[in-house]
């Protein structure tokens, strides 16, 4: 197996409906220009909270994918 090099980026992913949903969007979003995705791993969840309710679930993403030259 050659040796590989890993690059990380932080994403936000927000999503309505749920946390899984602004983190899948966050994963998706990242794969329509991005290759070799290997790793995603949530870091952080939060929500933005608008007159007092939740209007949106966000999760921070680190995301690897294999860096080439």
């Amino acid at each position: 197996m050659a040796d590989s090099v890993y690059k990380i980026i932080e994403l936000v992913g927000t999503s309505a409906a749920s946390w899984e949903d602004a983190a899948k969007a966050a994963v998706e979003k990242a794969g329509q220009s991005l290759r070799d995705l290997r790793v995603a791993e949530v870091s952080m969840l939060d929500m933005k909270v608008e007159n007092g309710a939740v209007s949106a679930f966000r999760a921070r993403v680190k995301l690897s994918f294999k860096y080439e030259a």
